[in-house]
């Protein structure tokens, strides 16, 4: 890895878990670690319970909108996060792969939504401490 690891976080529609991924991440660790997202098939916007799940943990998520995700995004990725797309997500050699089990947000309330925020936050205070950086 380069001084500063990078992380893409992929799901399907980056709309919910891996804008929920980027915002924990950029809010958690600040400019250690370069942070992206996208999604195998991006949504127009993000979801508002992922939104509203985050400005209750004074994170604002509103200025990301879903990515595509693009060959070389993931090729200038130390960590590759993905959470469930499956096979589209595409595999380069030397990468450290990580696929998150956590339930998809998409038509989600804002209760469902809380405990896969929370899930997030702790998965990614792990990713910190494994990339050798300090949490803020």
């Amino acid at each position: 890895m380069s001084d500063k690891p990078s992380v893409l976080f992929v799901c399907v529609h980056n709309a919910g878990r891996s804008q929920m991924a980027a915002g924990w991440l950029r809010h958690l660790a600040g400019d250690q670690v370069e942070v992206r997202s996208a999604g195998s098939a991006p949504a127009d916007t993000i979801n508002p319970a992922a939104v509203e799940a985050m400005r209750e943990v004074g994170i604002d998520i509103t200025d990301q909108t879903p990515t595509k995700l693009e060959y070389d995004a993931a090729q200038a990725s130390d960590v590759i996060i993905t959470m469930g797309c499956g096979d589209a997500c595409p595999i380069f050699p030397g990468k450290r792969y990580e696929d998150w089990k956590l339930d998809d947000p998409a038509g989600q309330g804002l209760d469902a939504v809380r405990p896969i925020r929370d899930a997030i936050c702790t998965r990614i205070e792990e990713l910190i401490a494994s990339l050798g950086v300090t949490a803020r």
